[in-house]
């Protein structure tokens, strides 16, 4: 899967988890590779997102996928896979 991705459902994306200090939240850090549009050189963008994961099931630096759905509450609108 590329780290960016549409489907019916909504976008599906790629990461590491970095923070699993909340309940049945993880905090997953998302980096692509962006060219700049003059100069021509490839930037790192990174992202944290808030995911759902209930029960806590992942631990921190696995690589997870996360899809958008509902939001849930007022940052989280994605569910890991």
């Amino acid at each position: 899967m590329n780290a960016l991705q549409k489907t019916r459902t909504g976008r599906v994306l790629t990461g590491a988890v970095v923070s699993t200090k909340m309940k049945d939240t993880v905090t997953v850090e998302i980096t692509r590779f962006v060219r700049h549009p003059r100069y021509r050189k490839y930037l790192r963008v990174t992202r944290r997102i808030k995911a759902h994961d209930a029960g806590n099931t992942k631990k921190e630096g696995e690589r997870v996928t996360i899809i958008e759905c509902r939001p849930i509450s007022r940052d989280k609108h994605f569910t890991v896979v």
